[in-house]
């Protein structure tokens, strides 16, 4: 198996399927020569789940090399909605979002990836917080757990929050326990939301001002994709790297700031094969290395 490329400033993952066992993502990430990867921790289209059972996280726990590979990162349902005003999809949300955090716990994954939610409807304030305080009850109700609650920037389609980082800033000045939440970078999104990393001017404006919101020690985790959608369009598309509206320019903006250097930087983008008959995710990691450089 190919081993990861220890030289590497950033820590290149991808989303990978967790069909027929969790730990088989390890292994599918390996040989694609990454060095992290992102799972789901449960089915993402399904509330409930059966508890993680023991052999499941032997065979995790026995998968992860001992070689630096990591830091591992998971994404939360996209059924969970912290902003929502009806109290039964709220308190739903709340609980599948605790036992996620214990999943990642279990699996000693350290980072847990969630969408802020939507408001629909209801006016941003109270949907900001709504999300503060059912973040605060997961924490109260987890006082032991080392996963970091991640919020996700979105590209504000429809009403939902995170599209700027002074709405997230809010959000997190909420929660009694800030240590514990963090921010993930999408770049997809935020190009979308309106920030223009093409440019590097604009890039540097956009990082100082999560310097002055949400902390530059809040970020853990960026997501890099390229955008179907043009700047400030709200729509949330993924597409290839350089194949989309951002182009090389905005991961080479993104990949040469050492601020990031070490973070884990995961790949949403497409799967299947390309006309070639290479993997998707292959193609884009050697395009992000020659971007790195």
């Amino acid at each position: 198996m190919a081993s990861v490329k220890k030289t590497r400033r950033h820590r290149f993952g991808s989303h990978l399927s967790v069909a027929g066992g969790l730990h088989l993502a390890i292994a599918e990430a390996r040989r694609l020569t990454f060095d992290t990867v992102q799972v789901f921790v449960k089915n993402q289209r399904q509330w409930a789940a059966a508890p993680l059972r023991k052999d499941a996280i032997d065979a995790w726990h026995a998968a992860l090399p001992a070689d630096g590979f990591g830091p591992v990162v998971a994404h939360a349902s996209y059924l969970i909605n912290l902003a929502s005003a009806d109290d039964a999809l709220y308190e739903k949300s709340r609980r599948a979002l605790a036992d996620e955090l214990q999943r990642c716990d279990l699996l000693a994954i350290p980072y847990l990836v969630v969408h802020p939610g939507a408001a629909v409807g209801a006016p941003i304030p109270d949907a900001i917080r709504r999300v503060s305080a059912a973040i605060n009850r997961i924490f109260d109700a987890t006082p032991a757990s080392r996963s970091r609650l991640l919020l996700e920037t979105t590209a504000g389609q429809g009403s939902t929050l995170g599209r700027t980082f002074e709405e997230l800033a809010e959000m997190i000045a909420g929660v009694r326990n800030a240590a514990r939440v963090g921010v993930c970078i999408d770049t997809c999104h935020v190009f979308a939301a309106g920030y223009d990393i093409r440019d590097a001017n604009a890039y540097a404006q956009m990082i100082a001002l999560v310097e002055r919101t949400v902390g530059l020690e809040s970020i853990r985790c960026w997501h890099l994709n390229d955008s179907r959608g043009a700047l400030g369009s709200r729509v949330d598309r993924h597409e290839h790297i350089g194949k989309g509206c951002i182009g090389d320019a905005g991961f080479a903006n993104v990949l040469s700031d050492p601020r990031f250097f070490g973070l884990p930087m995961i790949l949403e983008t497409p799967k299947e094969q390309d006309s070639r008959g290479r993997d998707w995710d292959a193609v884009n990691l050697k395009r992000l290395i020659s971007r790195a450089k």
